[in-house]
């Protein structure tokens, strides 16, 4: 069986002109002083699509290794950590910090909606003793975005560096990271720049370089302390010998991010389209507001579980879709609209293949998913 249609939230398709630039000529990147060249020409090319004049890296590892990397080089025990929690991730992100010793905190906000600004800003008023803050820009598993250009400015106002988590989101929702006064910003190589698994980029301010350089302990850890990256490019030196040919994909995925214009637009399209599709059905949407461009989260409805939507999904029509995990598991289902997944042709056959399931076990909808798509 040829492989299937990956309408899920990352990893996406991988397009054959990243797969073709992952072919290339193999170098000893630790000896090889051009690679040092074309490793920060794919910095740069970060900091344009971050909107940022901060330092860039690329980390060998999954988007979970930023996450790690940043609670590691920052938190030392005994900080004061603001974890901003309205959903699976953002909560899971306080997780890291306790590892390394952070005293948590948790603004609580609807799981079904953006956090809440304006509660965040009377929270803040009477309780901003914190040195660090965690947040979700996309909460994948629900479908929502949360507004980091009003949330960071509140907390840059007391001084607290922010860490954002937006594997989901970059390249497929407005990021600005100077605008919106991001200390640190993380992302991911399989969500919206359509390249392999296995990479984590991220922006470092000189706030939380000033944080991570002038600690009292030092950083417990080797491959997630980042302060040993700071003078790599001076010193022609890399922590570890670098991925070559992940960093070949990843190079050419950037720089069509960058060339698609239309990107953000059509993100935002798509999705809107989607749950107009989704709504005119009779289907519900998991989240009530504050809804993602990149991924659209519906609950299952009753007639058919995940397990049998998945598989005939897969089997019988050769598209993947996603699930969830911890309190959603087996409650939604989530199609991926991000990256080279976000054409119309490749949402219309997945909503048409999805139609055809739903009815096939008298799931009742009031009206057609892919015609109401293709009105919209």
């Amino acid at each position: 069986m040829k492989k299937p249609l990956l309408m899920t939230p990352g990893p996406t398709y991988v397009s054959e002109e990243v797969r073709m630039a992952m072919a290339g000529t193999i170098t000893n990147p630790d000896l090889d002083l051009s690679f040092y060249d074309f490793y920060r020409t794919i910095c740069q090319d970060i900091q344009q699509l971050l909107d940022t004049k901060d330092d860039t890296l690329i980390l060998s590892g999954e988007g979970i290794l930023g996450l790690e990397a940043a609670c590691a080089s920052l938190i030392e025990p005994g900080d004061k950590v603001l974890c901003l929690d309205n959903g699976i991730f953002g909560k899971g992100f306080g997780d890291f910090a306790k590892i390394y010793g952070g005293k948590i905190t948790y603004f609580k906000g609807d799981y079904k909606r953006g956090i809440d600004s304006q509660q965040l800003k009377d929270f803040l008023e009477k309780n901003h003793d914190f040195k660090i803050a965690t947040l979700v820009h996309c909460e994948t598993p629900s479908g929502i975005t949360n507004p980091i250009d009003q949330i960071c400015p509140l907390l840059d106002t007391y001084g607290i560096i922010s860490v954002v988590d937006a594997v989901s989101s970059v390249g497929g929702e407005e990021v600005h990271v100077d605008d919106a006064k991001i200390d640190i910003l993380l992302g991911g190589s399989q969500k919206c720049l359509s390249a392999p698994p296995g990479l984590t980029f991220l922006s470092i301010s000189p706030r939380a370089w000033n944080k991570i350089l002038n600690r009292t302990m030092k950083i417990k850890s080797f491959y997630c302390n980042l302060a040993v990256w700071k003078s790599w490019y001076e010193d022609k030196w890399f922590p570890y010998t670098q991925p070559v040919s992940d960093l070949y994909g990843f190079a050419t995925a950037v720089k069509r991010c960058l060339k698609d214009e239309d990107k953000l637009k059509r993100h935002a399209r798509i999705a809107h389209a989607v749950r107009k599709a989704i709504q005119a059905s009779g289907l519900e949407l998991y989240p009530y507001s504050g809804f993602s461009n990149t991924v659209t989260t519906i609950q299952i409805p009753k007639g058919i579980n995940f397990k049998t939507l998945f598989n005939e999904m897969l089997h019988d029509k050769n598209i993947m879709i996603g699930g969830a995990f911890d309190f959603l598991e087996n409650r939604v289902f989530r199609i991926g609209h991000m990256g080279e997944n976000c054409y119309e042709d490749k949402v219309l056959v997945t909503l048409k293949a999805l139609e055809d399931i739903l009815r096939k076990h008298d799931v009742p909808l009031k009206e057609s998913l892919y015609e109401v798509f293709l009105d919209n």
